[in-house]
């Protein structure tokens, strides 16, 4: 006896050295032990390939634990079409692309909400500082009030659509914009 036995309710034994699609194919079956050798085999992938794309460790960090919970769900949409690596740098280059994109938009929204709020000229009167301060005065507001200016200002919804995806009143979303356009007005550094 090897001292070693399988456990109890598994069909087989999975080791390190099980191939990829042997490891699949036990996690999409519900093995869990299969799924945590696929993902130490590899995450060194996952979070160098995330670090390669963003520039940075600690968005390299995020974007690879979000990939791991994200293969929980997804491991069984894989085919075997192409090689798992293939497949699996498909998602963690998507994660990276989607953090870009949220990047993009939250720059877009601090702009239009900086013009909203008759804090800037518009994009050819800002500068950097200005820019700055809007970034970090979106990012105190109250959540409902952040949420609501998001909406509003950053995915230029109207007060009804905005008020759907909230839950709230129409009327709430306009006192709320108003409220928001107060705040950000009477904040130091607000001298437009």
């Amino acid at each position: 006896m090897s001292g070693e036995e399988a456990p109890q309710g598994s069909a087989r034994r999975v080791g390190p050295d099980d191939s990829d699609s042997d490891l699949v194919a036990g996690a999409v079956a519900g093995d869990r032990e299969s799924f945590r050798l696929l993902i130490e085999r590899h995450y060194d992938r996952i979070h160098g390939l995330a670090w390669q794309l963003t520039g940075s460790r600690t968005d390299a960090d995020d974007i690879a634990q979000d990939v791991c919970c994200t293969l929980v769900e997804r491991i069984a949409s894989f085919r075997g079409e192409a090689k798992f690596t293939t497949w699996l740098c498909g998602i963690v280059f998507n994660a990276c692309r989607d953090l870009h994109r949220r990047r993009r938009s939250f720059s877009g929204m601090a702009q239009k909400l900086a013009v909203l709020a008759g804090l800037s000229r518009g994009p050819d009167g800002r500068d950097l500082h200005d820019a700055l301060w809007i970034k970090s005065a979106i990012a105190g507001l109250p959540p409902v009030y952040r949420d609501t200016a998001v909406l509003v200002a950053g995915q230029q919804l109207t007060h009804g659509e905005a008020a759907a995806i909230l839950g709230v009143a129409e009327a709430t979303i306009s006192w709320r914009m108003h409220e928001v356009r107060r705040m950000l007005a009477g904040k130091p550094g607000a001298d437009a």
